[in-house]
């Protein structure tokens, strides 16, 4: 269990650094070229992992698994993480890495609408508080980045619709999380390598450029790939990217999912104090506020899943004790039969 702990400290770091290690990267990167390289190399990372656990199942990749990696490989690399990239390019990293982490919200949303999935107590009650802390953040009358706030609202939008297609799918085709995420970040990163090199086609480049998207024209892939930058991308790449998804999906090997997941409730309150103290951003009064609301709605819903999993596992226990008396009763009744055959 200490290992557990151990490995949820470290994801946490990794990913509530996320936002602050990409906007330090902004200014030698383009954006979707940064998101080409980090998911790469975070594939890369987590590729030993997921063949183990390939192995270990005797399952092999076929046509279908990588129709859906392609899917999940748009969705999330492609469409979220490129709003999210963009995002943290004209808006405080602090502010867009509280948005991001609302991604769970929107996650039990599309569960609902799109598997038919009942919505807990719990849950409802988290959605309607992370709701009201996003709208505290946001702060409609007084908007002074409404198109950082669209991008990481939107980003985190299809990052929970990314959570529910992934499980879906995983189920569907007997994937752990860990082979999913290795090899969604594969496809993601080569559909983004073939979009690159598209926009570099002249008539492409030339029509983005006229129409005020710049940073889609001719996007670079390995511009500024050198020693000067090899630490920052080092970071980004294997311990950000690779290394906070590997000791998240570690974490969960050891304990249950509901454990696991504080990552994603400690990074609201942790990401911003990081920016604060790395990148010297100020936090606003109505951001605090907002943060200490989202990570209440975060705790209802940590609660909200181990009193299930709790349920869930005393239901098993009962059931299997059932299921024992009534093999004994079945036992003791063909012994009496025997007897009475017998006398």
């Amino acid at each position: 269990m200490k290992k557990a702990y151990l490995y949820i400290a470290i994801s946490t770091l990794m990913f509530s650094s996320m936002e602050i290690a990409l906007k330090m990267a902004g200014s030698a990167f383009n954006p979707i070229q940064l998101n080409l390289i980090r998911f790469f190399i975070g594939a890369v990372i987590l590729l030993p992992f997921a063949l183990s656990a390939l192995k270990k199942s005797g399952r092999k990749l076929v046509g279908a698994d990588w129709r859906l990696f392609a899917l999940t490989g748009f969705v999330c690399v492609i469409v979220s993480m490129s709003l999210y990239q963009l995002a943290i390019t004209v808006d405080q990293a602090s502010t867009v890495a509280v948005l991001f982490s609302c991604n769970p919200v929107f996650a039990l949303i599309f569960s609902y609408l799109i598997l038919h999935e009942r919505l807990g107590r719990a849950n409802l009650i988290s959605v309607i508080i992370s709701v009201i802390g996003l709208l505290i953040i946001v702060n409609p009358a007084h908007l002074t980045n409404g198109l950082g706030l669209i991008l990481a609202i939107s980003s985190a939008v299809t990052f929970g619709l990314y959570s529910i297609v992934s499980r879906y799918g995983s189920v569907k085709r007997g994937l752990n999380g860990l082979t999913m995420t290795c090899f969604t970040f594969f496809a993601g990163a080569f559909e983004l390598l073939v979009l690159a090199w598209i926009t570099k086609i002249p008539a492409v480049a030339n029509g983005l450029t006229a129409m005020g998207l710049r940073q889609f024209a001719a996007i670079p892939i390995l511009v500024n790939v050198n020693m000067t930058y090899f630490w920052l991308l080092f970071f980004i790449g294997v311990c950000v990217t690779g290394g906070g998804f590997a000791f998240y999906f570690l974490a969960m090997e050891k304990t249950d999912v509901s454990t696991a997941s504080l990552v994603f409730f400690i990074k609201p309150g942790l990401a911003p104090i990081l920016a604060a103290l790395i990148l010297h951003e100020q936090i606003l009064l109505t951001t605090i506020v907002g943060i200490v609301v989202i990570l209440i709605g975060s705790i209802v819903t940590f609660v909200g899943n181990r009193f299930r999993e709790r349920d869930s596992a005393m239901g098993k226990v009962a059931q299997s004790a059932g299921e024992t008396a009534s093999a004994e009763s079945k036992l003791v009744q063909h012994s009496n039969a025997i007897s009475d055959q017998e006398d």
